[in-house]
């Protein structure tokens, strides 16, 4: 999704949240709660080409502890992906887990570090490695596992004016109620609304998480918002007006998962 359909978009959500009878389509939405927090640990990779293969081979090592843990409840979902889109000194490989709760993600980081996985080969060859941990209370999933599923990160940064609950505010009246729609009808598997929950970077940062069932999935989010964005007169200055447009940044990987 590129950033002027989700900046656009967004502005719909930011007009709502000064009238929401100025947009009937949105006013008539169920309303969306927020959920119990979900955290998600992710380990980002930067691996040789030479070693992809490689990479490949230990993430199916991986799924010994991570199918225990799924089973037992300590996790709700876990997976992989590979980057599509690279990036100057970028990831190319990462792996995450998902809990609802922090002792859940260090309950299955232990039994990585207790494990020879971390001293892998494959592991060790990695030119960067860095490790982030989010926290959702917007987000849902189909139950089961995926393969080749595409996944797109869209990240912002608020301003320093920006009300205190913007990203509840959007979530809400915008983003839940399409990724939802996209979500029962198939296109998506899963979605969900990130902030760092251990800020390695500064405070402020939110994420729009999604993983299409397929590549045509990606075509049918962006009509989606384009189709929105006919049926509606408003556009995006009051999201522009609470976000910094030089601290947009996509992400696009295909990957593999589960969920619970």
């Amino acid at each position: 999704m590129n950033k002027r359909s989700w900046s656009v978009f967004a502005g719909i959500c930011g007009l709502a949240m000064i009238s929401l009878s100025a947009i009937p389509s949105l006013a008539q939405m169920p309303e969306v709660k927020e959920k119990p927090a979900m955290y998600s640990y992710v380990s980002n990779w930067q691996i040789p080409r030479a070693q992809w293969a490689d990479m490949e081979k230990a993430n199916e090592a991986d799924k010994a502890i991570l199918d225990k843990a799924l089973a037992d409840g300590t996790l709700v979902g876990y997976g992989n992906d590979e980057s599509l889109v690279h990036q100057q000194g970028g990831a190319t490989h990462d792996n995450w887990w998902a809990s609802m709760s922090m002792a859940g993600l260090m309950k299955v980081l232990d039994q990585f570090y207790a494990s020879n996985t971390v001293t892998s080969p494959v592991l060790a060859s990695a030119t960067k490695h860095w490790d982030l941990i989010f926290v959702s209370r917007y987000y849902n999933w189909k139950p089961g596992a995926w393969k080749n599923g595409y996944v797109h990160v869209s990240f912002y940064e608020l301003k320093k004016d920006a009300p205190a609950d913007a990203v509840e505010l959007l979530s809400k009246h915008l983003i839940v109620p399409m990724l939802e729609k996209l979500l029962s009808d198939g296109t998506l598997r899963e979605y969900e609304i990130d902030t760092e929950a251990i800020h390695t970077s500064a405070p402020g940062t939110f994420g729009i998480v999604y993983v299409a069932s397929s590549p045509e999935g990606l075509d049918t989010v962006n009509a989606a918002i384009e189709s929105s964005l006919k049926t509606n007169p408003f556009a995006g200055p009051v999201f522009g007006s609470m976000t910094e447009s030089n601290g947009h940044r996509d992400e696009l990987l295909r990957g593999e998962g589960v969920y619970k």
